[in-house]
């Protein structure tokens, strides 16, 4: 069960005392007060989930702490109290803003209940919220690779998914941190649960533990309304900490802390709060080196480091290329409404699986994203690959024309081709639109690569 921030509104102080005691043995955090004004000063700081108020107190009305809460745009659910239970108090407390209503003497079971059920509808709200901001109709990301790298990340990853362990993700960018995350996720036992990604290098360094932890209204200039913090919408589930070699070395004690006792303070709070958050962290950066270097915090690090899975470049394992091409052809036109099904011709395939990608998967996947949508054909031939990756194949040596034995391959893939298209030309009697349509490629395309076979032998 989700638990949550309490406030109880009442002038009887043994009643308080029970409320108090009942619901902090359940898990939830719990304070009380005693007079209308001294909940509104509460309440305006923002962080308190449900308030169970007593209709009649000693200075204002509980139904009048509601509306005034409600009119200040303080986010709390309110449960009103009363012992003189009448359809008009009821109606006088919905219309005013309150979620529901107790008759005085209230049961403990009635109380559990209702925040067992409040618990819920909150979770199923963020819940939306955070399914909202996903991407619509997200393809899986499941992709079977073949290396022994791969496969090996693969077995490391269902060995952990199911447990609670940290987990530290290495490897350069675009290696895939963020899908074996969302892998974890899916197969853990926090999948009904967020899962929570930080990048942790793009937080300004000022508003780091406020959007961490969370903060009051007025904590802060700026700070309008209260916020939960990143660990707050994580509880339950699991919490991304990418870039975890960017964070400053003050946050570092305190998401140390975090991590160890499960408790968060926000910024401008007195009193902390019990998350149970699962940690994943991510790096590009040598930990060990940056500790070395006074930069990290080595308690931290072997607090992050229980298990390691570290992610092998591309160029590492070259067999997983052609793997990753197929699934980027087959799904990508879809995620870019261009639709159709793309193959690509083998030179254009051995120069993508002879390039470095520096960049790895990411770099991968943009790259189909550039060749798919200015690809005017739907089989993508050399001539659609961005330049870095025809250039990159190679230079070669000019005597009046290359040879053969100092081409590079990127040459001799352009050779091959302009031999096919001559020889097409030749067998369809010249006619240039009936040779483009034997080759399988475009009028336009078929014009363009004999341009540039001109160009290139006037040079």
């Amino acid at each position: 069960m989700k638990l949550l921030q309490v406030l109880i509104i009442d002038d009887e102080v043994a009643i308080r005392q029970v409320l108090s005691s009942q619901m902090s043995s359940i898990g939830h955090q719990v304070e009380h007060v005693g007079t209308g004004e001294a909940a509104l000063e509460r309440l305006a700081k923002g962080d308190v989930d449900v308030a169970l108020c007593d209709v009649r107190l000693p200075d204002i009305s509980g139904i009048e702490v509601v509306r005034r809460t409600r009119a200040a745009d303080v986010d709390t659910t309110f449960l009103v109290m009363t012992a003189y239970a009448s359809v008009i108090t009821a109606v006088d407390a919905m219309k005013a803003g309150a979620f529901d209503y107790l008759i005085k003497p209230v049961r403990p079971e009635d109380i559990e209940h209702r925040l067992s059920q409040l618990a819920e509808m909150m979770w199923l709200r963020e819940e939306n919220l955070r399914l909202k901001r996903m991407v619509p109709d997200q393809e899986s990301e499941v992709c079977t690779l073949r290396s022994a790298a791969a496969r090996n990340v693969e077995r490391l990853v269902a060995k952990v998914a199911g447990t609670d362990g940290t987990v530290l993700l290495t490897g350069e960018s675009g290696t895939g941190k963020g899908v074996v995350s969302r892998t974890l996720h899916r197969n853990s036992r926090r999948s009904a649960y967020p899962l929570v990604m930080v990048n942790c290098g793009a937080i300004p360094e000022n508003l780091l533990e406020a959007e961490f932890f969370g903060h009051l209204k007025g904590s802060f200039t700026g700070a309008d309304r209260a916020k939960k913090g990143l660990m707050r919408e994580a509880d339950g589930g699991i919490i991304l900490l990418d870039e975890i070699s960017e964070l400053p070395l003050a946050l570092q004690v305190k998401l140390l802390h975090a991590i160890e006792d499960k408790m968060i303070r926000p910024v401008g709070s007195e009193q902390s709060r019990r998350v149970d958050v699962r940690i994943l962290a991510a790096t590009n950066q040598n930990l060990e080196e940056r500790i070395k270097s006074g930069l990290f915090r080595e308690d931290l690090y072997y607090r992050l480091n229980v298990l390691t899975i570290d992610l092998p470049p591309l160029r590492d394992r070259r067999e997983d290329i052609d793997t990753l091409l197929e699934f980027f052809l087959e799904r990508e036109p879809k995620n870019l409404g261009i639709g159709g099904h793309f193959t690509i011709e083998p030179e254009a395939k051995e120069l993508l699986m002879s390039y470095d990608w520096p960049g790895n998967i990411r770099e991968l996947q943009n790259a189909i994203h550039r060749i798919l949508i200015l690809a005017e054909e739907d089989r993508v031939s050399v001539a659609d690959l961005p330049a870095k990756i025809t250039a990159a194949a190679g230079t070669y040596e000019k005597t009046g024309a290359a040879s053969r034995e100092t081409a590079s391959l990127h040459e001799r893939t352009r050779s091959f081709e302009i031999r096919l298209i001559l020889q097409a030309i030749e067998d369809a009697g010249g006619d240039r639109q009936r040779a483009a349509r034997q080759l399988g490629i475009g009028l336009s395309t078929l014009y363009r690569k004999l341009e540039e076979h001109d160009q290139a032998g006037a040079a």
